[in-house]
């Protein structure tokens, strides 16, 4: 049976790859390809974030989840240009598939701060109409609660301070894959 990680990360290379016209490896079809799935894809040069664009609830096939996130990493993230056919071969890859996000039930900021788990959870921040997230990874950057907060708080256009009555928080998991260093 094949490897549900090596087959999306082949997928997301293959999709960004197609764009430019070039070469593609064979892809195994695995069964899970066919359910609905959230993936992000973020790509990253040197171990420079390059691109990262996802999906938060499952929508679409699984397979097809991936292809878009690639393509819209690759050419769509706003922070960045497109991505350049030359820049591919020095691009890394990697896929995070996300569990269904869950709303978290807190009292107060240090209550939502203490119940989250550095390094497993992904957070969902949601105040009004302003929402953000950071995948489990971004702990590696931020690995202090408050920290990790202030600046998902920040992503979504708030103060880093930020806390009101309308906040929601939830949180997910993800299997996540990644190329090889290039």
């Amino acid at each position: 049976m094949p490897d549900l990680g090596t087959t999306l990360l082949t997928l997301a290379r293959n999709a960004i790859a197609g764009h430019f016209g070039l070469p593609q490896s064979p892809v195994a079809d695995c069964p899970e390809l066919h359910d609905m799935g959230a993936t992000f894809v973020t790509l990253t040069q040197h171990g420079n974030l390059r691109g990262c664009i996802g999906s938060l609830e499952a929508w679409r096939p699984l397979a097809r989840d991936v292809q878009e996130n690639a393509l819209a990493a690759a050419f769509r993230d706003p922070r960045f240009n497109a991505l350049r056919a030359d820049e591919l071969p020095v691009t890394r890859v990697e896929v995070s598939l996300l569990t269904p996000a869950e709303p978290m039930s807190f009292t107060s900021e240090a209550d939502a701060l203490a119940q989250l788990r550095p390094e497993v959870d992904g957070v969902i921040f949601i105040a009004g109409q302003r929402r953000s997230t950071f995948l489990p990874q971004v702990w590696e950057q931020l690995p202090e609660p408050a920290v990790f907060m202030a600046h998902l708080k920040q992503k979504a256009g708030l103060p880093a301070g930020y806390w009101g009555p309308d906040v929601r928080l939830e949180r997910y998991t993800v299997k996540k894959w990644k190329e090889a260093a290039r």
